[in-house]
């Protein structure tokens, strides 16, 4: 497995939210991982990026122990972040977002790699036009595009999704998942944290279920899907 976490337990000052997770994720895979709000999902992705400290357990990453690793450390063994929110940074061009990363990442020097200027606007084609816009005045849509596009320059093997359909017209999250299965296809391993459902089926091979810090259901896609009450119990919805 490319991404392995095993009794991965973090949290913050209030106290520990994640309370053992196991969970392994091949390359070319996309994993959905769903739950109710509150359950841990966001401090998951955010303790695999470094961004919260791992308090115990063991995270691996092509083979590599990354457990206590820094941000930029994680970063450059090969994953990246699209976070809930985008965060973006609303005074900065398009251009200057895939410049100051690609420089952050050390992807100035030496040969390029996959993810260049032209390969993300033929992936990401609204952004093209776009280039030389501040971010804030972008749509939502466009936003999060930009957001998949400064991850994807870093050339990531991992992409971690953090709600990336959030507050975003349905046209806008049919492209994402177009985008989402075009990466898995092309060998990058995807955790997708998401509460559209539909979007959820229709790019991953396998959900996962977390409540309470742990994982408690991993399956195949349709096998979830055929049994919808399962997915009552778990997430209170029908699936």
């Amino acid at each position: 497995m490319f991404l392995e976490l095993r009794g991965l337990r973090s949290g913050y000052r209030q106290g520990t939210v994640l309370h053992g997770v196991d969970l392994a994720l091949d390359r070319g895979q996309t994993l959905a991982l769903l739950g109710r709000n509150g359950v841990g999902k966001s401090t998951l992705v955010m303790t695999v990026m470094g961004l919260v400290r791992a308090t115990g357990g063991t995270m691996q990453l092509g083979g590599a122990d990354l457990t206590g690793r820094r941000p930029h450390e994680i970063a450059r063994a090969g994953a990246a972040l699209v976070p809930q929110g985008r965060r973006i940074w609303p005074t900065l061009t398009v251009q200057d977002h895939l410049e100051l990363t690609a420089r952050a990442a050390g992807k100035n020097k030496g040969a390029p790699g996959r993810w260049t200027r032209d390969a993300l606007f033929e992936l990401l084609p609204g952004l093209a036009g776009r280039r030389r816009h501040l971010a804030g005045l972008l749509s939502g849509g466009e936003q999060q595009m930009l957001a998949i596009a400064r991850a994807l320059v870093t050339d990531p093997a991992l992409i971690l999704m953090d709600e990336p359909s959030e507050g975003l017209a349905p046209l806008v999250v049919d492209q994402i998942g177009g985008v989402i299965r075009e990466l898995a296809a092309g060998g990058v391993a995807i955790l997708l944290v998401e509460q559209d459902l539909h979007l959820a089926f229709d790019v991953a091979q396998e959900i996962a279920v977390m409540a309470k810090g742990v994982i408690v259901h991993r399956c195949a896609t349709d096998a979830f899907r055929r049994d919808p009450a399962t997915a009552g119990r778990l997430l209170g919805v029908e699936a």
